[in-house]
């Protein structure tokens, strides 16, 4: 029977940040063949995976980040069962490079970024997430990953990494960085559904304009001024919830669009994301 020393088991920690009884255990079983207890470790993360798919993960990090050229950003979900887990230091780290690998590699969604090396040392983001899954014991998952590309991408993270947004404008230079910064704070606050009224799905205006008759029925108006009565008030929802017709929290006297149309003339917004694990 091969020895197993507490060097052994140290080493394997460190290669894998499995515990210690766990990475003991794959030792002896794989006679200590380091290259097989790793696999050992990895098929335990596996089987925890498959027992944990059905829980729900809604704790986690919410983590954006934008390029050194301003031209491209992400936003990254990893989610977890509990906040003890999304508060370790690890989890963290984790959370952070899987964003910044999606900015350096161009991955342009969520099943292709896990396919994407996460050390340089053949193990990919999703064989991370399932080594995790096997070290902690819960439900870990890449649940959301969104890309911009635009004249100037501006990433914006929420203290405590439970919101955060990145925001694409139509121009470049200082003033519209500063400007995108305040945009994204605005999409972390104001959680808009569309860029404008045009990019509102048609089943949200379509649930609005019944919910706007309904809300006219009870109040008993006549029967032939619902319809009008429910497009007012979607003109309402159109100015509360889509980006460039909100007003600008930070001066609400005047829209974000005409915030932007006051920082640089044709400044706007071309795209947006907005990941939270609030709401």
């Amino acid at each position: 029977m091969t020895k197993i020393t507490a060097s052994d088991v140290n080493k394997l920690r460190q290669m894998t940040g499995s515990g210690m009884m766990d990475c003991k255990k794959a030792l002896v079983e794989s006679e200590g063949d380091f290259d097989k207890a790793v696999e050992i470790l990895r098929k335990k993360g596996q089987k925890v995976a498959a027992k944990r798919g059905d829980r729900e993960a809604g704790e986690g990090l919410v983590v954006a980040k934008s390029s050194e050229d301003g031209k491209r950003g992400v936003i990254a979900v990893l989610s977890c069962e509990t906040d003890f887990v999304a508060k370790n230091e690890e989890f963290g780290q984790v959370a952070n490079t899987i964003a910044s690998i999606g900015l350096e590699t161009g991955a342009a969604s969520a099943d292709e970024l896990k396919t994407k090396s996460f050390d340089g040392n053949g193990l990919t983001i999703g064989e991370k997430i399932t080594e995790m899954i096997g070290k902690i014991g819960e439900k870990i998952d890449l649940s959301a990953y969104d890309v911009i590309e635009a004249s100037s991408v501006v990433a914006y993270n929420h203290p405590g990494n439970q919101i955060a947004s990145i925001v694409g404008l139509n121009k470049e230079g200082d003033k519209t960085a500063d400007a995108g910064r305040d945009v994204a704070m605005q999409i972390a606050a104001m959680n808009p559904v569309a860029l404008d009224k045009d990019g509102v799905p048609q089943e949200v205006i379509d649930k609005e304009v019944e919910i706007g008759k309904e809300l006219a029925r009870k109040e008993g108006k006549p029967e032939a001024m619902l319809e009008k009565i429910a497009m007012g008030r979607l003109n309402k929802f159109f100015k509360e919830s889509t980006l460039l017709n909100q007003d600008f929290i930070k001066e609400n006297k005047k829209s974000v669009s005409a915030y932007l149309g006051d920082v640089e003339k044709g400044l706007t917004v071309t795209a947006f994301k907005r990941h939270s694990l609030q709401n």
